[in-house]
């Protein structure tokens, strides 16, 4: 009995590539936001603005 499946042939160019596609989307997908949220989060001016809001409240 033969499987209808291709095992024995390697996969065809099109679908390597293919993987490889998905694979950088999804690498891209997971890294980008983590960047763009660790570039937005640095704010240093944020820190120095803080300590004097607080402590005009508690006054």
């Amino acid at each position: 009995m033969e499987s209808s499946g291709s095992s024995g042939k390697p996969a065809e160019p099109s679908s390597r590539w293919s993987d490889l596609l998905g694979t950088v989307i999804a690498l891209l997908t997971l890294t980008i936001p983590l960047l763009i949220i660790g570039y937005y989060s640095y704010s240093p001016g944020v820190s120095d603005i803080a300590p004097e809001l607080s402590s005009s409240r508690i006054e």
